[in-house]
């Protein structure tokens, strides 16, 4: 009987010990749990810890997290006829577990679910819109309205739609040829039209640049031709009050520049002896001055 009774109660611990390992269980907290009884949902564990259920209960993890998506590149046909192929992503999140048991059971599911709904959504936006949309600002919104579209068709699944993103848009190769031939002859057109347009802006500029250096020259001109008045005026002035006071020697000083700018090196004249030209070199005595000294 002593022997019996530390077996036996080593059974039940043992048993004790399983029947605690069948149903205590511990929630992540990156997860949330369904209990299961036969196939069915008993109840959703949202937060983390130690939780238990029944031994004929199963369990049915889901992620909490942020969930990725990646459809298959879509071919779209945008506003202005130009074919686009766009490789676009989707985040979302498991909210409501049941829901999302009830309609898809697990992630490979919905990926198959909302991938389709991800593509008819871009092509349903995205063409009434243009290439040049795309391509700018305006993307911020058109991906917007992409986002709330297929959030608005995924609900029923039991998921939020956290963010739609094109993660590239190319066009087709041929396509993309024609774009780039069209876009070069856009920018040579811009170019030569920016050329023209500074080349008539330099003419006007130099042809004004002329106008006012002509006036300022005319201006600089008359300036000093009227100096050059005033100066031979005075100048006329001081000789002729210098003549009325000495006739005989502003005579002297006017032949005097005559022959400084008549005579010079290697000049030969034949002239007479009574010749006016040389008034002041006459005949003068030694020791004398008169007429003719110098």
């Amino acid at each position: 009987m002593k022997r019996i009774m530390p077996l036996a109660l080593g059974v039940v611990v043992i048993g004790l010990g399983i029947l605690a390992f069948t149903m205590l269980f511990t929630v992540h907290q990156a997860q949330q749990v369904i209990v299961l009884q036969f196939g069915n949902p008993i109840k959703v564990i949202s937060e983390p810890g130690l939780a238990y259920k029944l031994p004929w209960q199963s369990l049915l993890y889901y992620e909490k997290r942020v969930l990725n998506l990646d459809p298959p590149v879509e071919r779209v046909i945008l506003a202005d006829q130009k074919p686009l192929l766009v490789d676009a992503f989707a985040r979302y999140r498991i909210s409501k577990p049941l829901m999302f048991f009830r309609s898809v059971k697990s992630e490979a599911g919905i990926r198959q679910r909302l991938g389709p709904i991800v593509n008819a959504s871009l092509r349903g936006v995205l063409g009434t819109v243009t290439l040049a949309s795309v391509l700018s600002e305006e993307r911020t919104e058109i991906m917007a309205k992409i986002r709330d579209d297929v959030n608005r068709q995924a609900q029923r699944f039991g998921i939020e739609l956290i963010d739609v993103r094109i993660r590239r848009a190319d066009l087709p190769e041929k396509t993309s040829q024609s774009v780039y031939e069209r876009m070069r002859t856009e920018r040579e057109r811009e170019a030569a039209e920016f050329r023209a347009q500074g080349f008539e802006q330099a003419e006007r500029i130099k042809a004004t640049a002329d106008r006012e250096a002509t006036v300022i020259q005319a201006e600089a001109t008359r300036e000093s031709e009227i100096l050059r008045g005033l100066g031979e005026g005075e100048r006329t002035r001081i000789l002729n009050a210098a003549f009325g006071k000495d006739p005989e020697f502003f005579n002297f000083y006017r032949s005097m520049e005559a022959y400084a700018a008549s005579i010079g090196e290697g000049t030969y004249m034949v002239l007479t002896k009574d010749s006016e030209f040389f008034d002041f070199f006459g005949s003068v005595h030694p020791g004398s001055r008169g007429r003719g000294e110098e």
